[in-house]
């Protein structure tokens, strides 16, 4: 979730907006407050538990258009190392995010201490622990430790998909130069596939392919614009969503094809690095995958706190909420200074490991 300098604004807004909008779903789907509150606000909380979740698409869209930039920017691959930009992009990800999930796991122990809930993950056994440090829970299906960390591993299939269809055009190009397009033509195809096939199968809904359909369309976005006609191709590719959605309608669709077609658009008009965003929101967005690794489980906290002392005032409960929301945006940032930040550092990837391997140690002996 994070981009390459210089910084884009409209970018920024996306998934400063999107993180924002992923906390309250959150908020509003798991209970308890959400279920006090309800009847405060029943038609805002409704909208939040159906809708909200749709912002990640949006994430997976600006991803897509962030590596066509990074890694192709005239659609030819640049990328000589597959393995190496993906080992990369492993520690990015996966150093955070152990980080989080020992919060995760102590977050849980203290709130199931106060309260009895759906929302509370319980203890991790073995083979949890290990799914979720190769990024593959939902590949090998085990329970998620933390609402929304099956984003993260989609994220990294759908990089690594990537790169490896651009690292295997770069290695055919260096022998057929004039077959330069393959990575590209590779990509734009698994997006139609994902589109009218996988995308409408929910069997594949723990792969890449079932969210190819998102991660292509931002490629898409980047690759026909910026060139004589691109409007047009932007267009003609608006069309071919259409037909998709004809074959099947799909609303989370219908979203990545609207940030498509914003981010294709700011593009051809040159905009897209000159547009005014408020520097709150650039800020939220420098931080929002440390807002989304911590902020489940700092809720969950602050939702125990208020069930224990208030477990039947639904204003109490909508303040509550509301106090979450600061709480999160509070601890993305201090998890942003203090871990996201120093993932590149071998020695602080070697002490996030250690304290995974001890927090999750002493997790499965708990449950035992």
């Amino acid at each position: 979730m994070s981009t390459a300098t210089p910084r884009m604004p409209l970018i920024d807004a996306i998934k400063a907006v999107a993180c924002l909008s992923i906390v309250l779903h959150h908020l509003a789907f798991y209970g308890p407050m959400s279920d006090i509150a309800h009847p405060l606000m029943p038609r805002v909380l409704d909208a939040l538990m159906h809708y909200g979740r749709m912002a990640v698409m949006a994430f997976f869209v600006v991803s897509g258009f962030l590596a066509a930039r990074a890694f192709a920017p005239a659609g030819v691959s640049r990328v000589e190392q597959p393995l190496a930009v993906i080992k990369r992009r492993y520690f990015r990800l996966a150093v955070p995010f152990m980080a989080a999930l020992v919060l995760a796991m102590a977050c849980a122990a203290l709130a199931r201490a106060w309260m009895q809930h759906d929302s509370i993950p319980d203890s991790p056994t073995a083979p949890q622990l290990a799914a979720h440090m190769l990024l593959s829970n939902g590949l090998l299906r085990q329970e998620s430790l933390s609402a929304g960390v099956w984003y993260v591993g989609i994220d990294f299939q759908l990089f690594s998909v990537m790169a490896l269809l651009l690292g295997l055009s770069r290695w055919i190009s260096l022998r057929r130069p004039a077959w330069g397009w393959l990575g590209a033509a590779a990509i734009g195809g698994l997006t139609l596939a994902s589109l009218f096939v996988f995308n409408r199968n929910p069997y594949w809904d723990e792969t890449a392919l079932y969210f190819f359909a998102y991660y292509g369309l931002g490629c898409c976005a980047y690759w026909l614009t910026g060139r004589p006609k691109g409007g047009l191709l932007l267009v003609a590719m608006a069309g071919v969503v259409a037909a998709a959605l004809a074959t099947d309608f799909r609303e989370r669709i219908v979203v990545a094809a609207a940030i498509m077609l914003l981010l294709g658009a700011a593009r051809q008009a040159g905009w897209l690095e000159t547009v005014g965003v408020p520097d709150f929101l650039s800020r939220l967005a420098r931080i929002s995958y440390s807002v989304f690794l911590v902020h489940f489980p700092l809720c969950l906290v602050v939702s125990a706190l208020v069930f224990r002392f208030y477990p039947e005032q639904a204003g109490i409960n909508a303040l509550g909420m509301g106090v979450a929301v600061l709480v999160s945006l509070a601890g993305g940032a201090a998890f942003h200074r203090l871990v996201e930040s120093r993932t590149l550092d071998p020695v602080a990837r070697r002490a996030v490991v250690a304290l995974f391997a001890v927090g999750g140690a002493l997790a499965v002996y708990a449950r035992l």
